[in-house]
């Protein structure tokens, strides 16, 4: 039996629907700042990551299929056939394997902060030691400390320790097996697979998927794509907000809606 994942729905129902999917130790919470502006005329519709927020943890290894066919189910037990995807991260890896694999089930595309693959495998077979020896809450520091760099990060600790809270808070099980899924995960073969419209995005001070070597690869390699940079480290859908809103706005209601 295929896991539902916890969903969380604002906007009008009648509204086209986007599904919000966001990064590895992060809950529906992380697009707090993202729902006001989407869900004015969207069907706003947040996920939990298998084994993380409200969502199952069942054990792992995950795979990022597995993940997809979760969140297809999900959709599926909300009478959802065909939404507009936004990921981060983790939850953009899912989505371009949806573009690729059931790109019916996909009208629009955005890639956050994501990537086709790691091809250096020894950070996540190091992050997948540290959890298993000492738990989520050990890595939460270092981890969340790309998510938001700079002045900006400087000016908002409150936002710093919240996201620090949703990571150490997220199940061992859960984390590892979505670790697992990652240190597997190579899409590059696919992404000319990809038929959604697609929008990438890249946050310029990103240390997890730096623009170059990830979102610029996305953007060359799947047909038609568009690549955007925002200042901001992994998590810049918070840290450059309005600017994130605009794009996905200018993807999700067509150019008149950017501004």
């Amino acid at each position: 039996m295929t896991d539902l994942l916890h969903a969380r729905i604002d906007g009008p129902a009648d509204a086209p629907p986007v599904v919000l999917l966001g990064s590895l130790g992060s809950t529906s919470e992380m697009w707090e700042p993202n729902v006001p502006a989407l869900a004015a005329r969207h069907r706003v519709v947040r996920l939990d990551n298998l084994g993380h927020g409200g969502s199952p943890v069942p054990e792992g290894p995950y795979s990022i299929a597995g993940m997809a066919e979760s969140a297809l189910a999900t959709l599926d037990s909300l009478g959802l056939q065909r939404v507009a995807w936004v990921g981060l991260s983790l939850g953009g890896m899912i989505g371009m394997y949806l573009g690729s694999e059931h790109p019916e089930r996909v009208s629009a595309l955005a890639l956050c902060c994501t990537t086709a693959c790691f091809e250096d495998k020894t950070p996540w077979r190091q992050r997948i030691a540290d959890v298993r020896a000492r738990g989520t809450g050990a890595i939460a520091e270092p981890v969340v400390s790309r998510w938001f760099v700079g002045e900006w990060a400087t000016r908002h600790p409150d936002v710093v320790r919240r996201a620090e809270g949703w990571l150490a808070g997220t199940a061992d099980a859960g984390y590892l097996g979505c670790c697992q899924a990652i240190e597997a995960w190579d899409h590059r073969a696919r992404l000319s697979a990809v038929r959604p419209p697609t929008l990438v995005i890249g946050g310029a001070d990103d240390q997890a998927t730096p623009v170059d070597q990830h979102a610029r690869v996305l953007a060359e390699r799947i047909p038609g794509a568009r690549l955007e940079v925002v200042p901001g480290g992994h998590v810049a859908s918070w840290q450059s907000a309005e600017q994130v809103n605009a794009l996905l706005l200018s993807l999700l209601d067509g150019p008149s809606a950017a501004r």
